[in-house]
């Protein structure tokens, strides 16, 4: 099974690792997204978003843009991702789809709840400094030549 970020928990991480690159200096709203493929206009709500969880600082004006809150080193994967997406921990019976509850109301409740238990402590270990220290490369090289954003 494989897990995957939503697409704007994706976007909120690409932009903030970009953030994290970039130091005390500030970056564009508009350099942002080209710089790891956002579309504009959803790069603006995943700012706000960021911004509103203290994350990230704007900075208005001409030569306004975006900057890292707080040093990169205390901003963790989890934060970024419940910033956009709200808290990260399912709600619903994988079985029944209805609300889940910790009495081991199902067959699987258990395991999965061990598993969730266990992502979201990865996540909350794992800083933006952590990130870029495992991936230095800023792109990585898609077949036939173009480029792509690094994995995360």
């Amino acid at each position: 099974m494989r897990l995957e970020l939503t697409r704007r928990a994706d976007y909120a991480v690409r932009a903030m690792l970009a953030l994290a690159r970039h130091g005390d200096g500030l970056i564009s709203g508009s350099r942002l997204a080209a710089e790891v493929a956002i579309p504009p206009r959803f790069a603006a709500q995943v700012m706000g978003d960021l911004v509103a969880a203290g994350l990230v600082e704007p900075r208005t004006g001409r030569n306004g843009g975006y900057r890292l809150a707080r040093p990169a080193g205390t901003i963790s994967m989890l934060a970024i991702v419940e910033a956009v997406e709200g808290d990260a921990r399912r709600r619903t019976c994988v079985l029944r789809g209805g609300p889940c509850s910790r009495d081991g109301v199902c067959d699987v409740h258990e395991i999965f709840s061990a598993a969730q238990d266990a992502l979201l402590e990865r996540l909350a270990a794992a800083s933006l400094t952590a990130a870029l220290e495992r991936r230095p490369a800023a792109t990585a090289a898609e077949p036939g030549g173009a480029e792509r954003p690094a994995d995360v």
